[in-house]
């Protein structure tokens, strides 16, 4: 006890107070930017979301960046995809690594078709015999559904056959021939920009399904290499000095950003014979996912630390809904009116843009 009475005396209380609260005053908030700089100064979740848009900023305007955006959870369906969209258009971010959910029921809604607010509390029994699927409180018609994945498995019967796509190849591809039907989605904004959009789990989707149908309709199959998705991750990363990521959700989106840190550490030792951490320099995610199951999805970003993922500054986790995070961020973004520079990412796209014109 006396140990302990000594060394507090030892310590000086005031550090623990070098930084205040300031409590909110909605006289000195004209703006979403001025609400997040507010936020800042609180505690909780808001001084998380504020910390998030300052690290998004920075990134943003900082030079020889390459910025990664991982996108899970239903998002397309909620009605978010329109933002991902903006995020491309205005060049925040360089590469979208995405689930297949994201970029295929954003192409629903492109089609004009329509997603209905629902209601978590529903007959389920009756929903499948009136052919009406639910995400939580959204509705979708199962016939439109099938109708979207007809489009996805018509485009892979008309692929060249002859060749191993990544899957930014694939959506490159796909953009093309949505830009062509005039269908509002991530894939066409993408290919509009050149801005890479990997999928690494595909398959489960309805890319998944189109596939299987474009087989067994018409002996049509596609090769997706994922192996070369990873490769071309890495090669992008490797254009820039530093790279930056947006976590919405985790999943596999998260863990496949995570790894190309990883391999552009292995990379480096292997070339230069030192071990230099090539860990992503900024990094924020938007999760309700919690950390104590073990899962990546609500792992810590301060637990990426360990794995040589992320630096111990300019990083921010906000347990957030991302309906509610992401909508607040775009808009403050939109406020300042950043510009930012495109970085020329064509190269991913070399060998198959001789396909485009013919998709």
């Amino acid at each position: 006890m006396i140990a302990i009475e000594r060394r507090s005396r030892e310590i000086d209380r005031n550090i623990f107070f070098a930084e205040k609260i300031e409590p909110m005053d909605l006289d000195n908030i004209r703006s979403i930017k001025d609400l997040l700089s507010a936020m800042r100064e609180t505690a909780y979740q808001g001084r998380k979301l504020g910390e998030a848009f300052d690290i998004l900023t920075q990134m943003i305007r900082e030079r020889n960046m390459i910025i990664y955006m991982g996108l899970a959870g239903s998002m397309a369906t909620a009605g978010i995809w329109k933002l991902v969209t903006w995020f491309i258009e205005n060049n925040y971010i360089d590469v979208l690594v995405s689930t297949g959910a994201n970029v295929s029921e954003d192409i629903y809604a492109g089609l004009g078709y329509p997603y209905g607010k629902g209601s978590p509390c529903v007959d389920d029994e009756l929903l499948l015999k009136l052919k009406i699927d639910r995400f939580y409180d959204v509705y979708a018609d199962e016939h439109l559904y099938r109708e979207m994945e007809k489009l996805i498995k018509e485009f892979i019967i008309d692929l060249p056959k002859d060749y191993v796509y990544s899957s930014a190849e694939f959506m490159y591809l796909f953009g093309a021939r949505l830009d062509r039907l005039g269908v509002d989605s991530i894939a066409r904004s993408a290919y509009r920009r050149r801005t890479p959009v990997f999928v690494p789990a595909i398959v489960d989707s309805g890319y998944g399904i189109a596939a299987l149908l474009a087989k067994y309709e018409k002996g049509s199959r596609v090769i997706i290499d994922q192996f070369k998705d990873f490769e071309q991750m890495v090669e992008i990363s490797e254009k820039a000095s530093d790279t930056g990521v947006i976590y919405i959700g985790g999943g596999v989106p998260k863990d496949m950003i995570q790894l190309i840190a990883v391999a552009r550490t292995l990379l480096e030792e292997r070339r230069s014979g030192r071990e230099e951490i090539k860990s992503h320099k900024y990094a924020i995610q938007l999760t309700t996912d919690l950390p104590q199951w073990g899962g990546l999805s609500g792992a810590t970003l301060e637990e990426a630390i360990s794995w040589g993922k992320v630096r111990s500054t300019g990083i921010s986790m906000v347990h957030v809904d991302a309906t509610i995070g992401l909508p607040v961020l775009s808009l403050a973004l939109k406020e300042m009116n950043l510009k930012r520079e495109k970085i020329d990412l064509s190269f991913v796209f070399r060998e198959v843009e001789r396909f485009a014109e013919k998709i």
